[in-house]
């Protein structure tokens, strides 16, 4: 495959993607809160099967990405952690998703 401007140009769309989605750990995250409404600390600690440390650093740089919201409260003096998508976020993954679909297709359509 080395070389056609067509192949070149049909897999461009894979330089473009946002590498703050495309990490592997970030992309769960963002996939979890996609199906949710908002997420708590611990669930995410255990659907990712993340340490704490490296949840709290993905996650760290989604909120200064501005992909997710963090909101840290006390339910019967017991410190509980919400994360939820923020609209930026949401979008992020769509576009990541709709991004990815397309290099897919492209990939199988020039298999063919």
């Amino acid at each position: 495959m080395a070389g056609s401007s067509a192949e070149e140009s049909d897999l461009q769309p894979i330089a473009d993607i946002d590498r703050m989605v495309h990490s592997p750990a970030r992309l769960m995250i963002l996939a979890f809160l996609s199906a949710v409404d908002s997420a708590d600390f611990t669930f995410l600690l255990n659907q990712t099967g993340l340490t704490r440390g490296n949840l709290s650093s993905h996650m760290q740089k989604l909120e200064e990405a501005g992909y997710i919201s963090v909101q840290k409260e006390f339910v019967d003096r017991i410190p509980r952690t919400l994360i939820r998508l923020t609209p930026q976020g949401r979008e992020a993954i769509q576009a990541y998703r709709e991004t990815m679909r397309q290099v897919v297709d492209e990939l199988l359509a020039s298999g063919s």
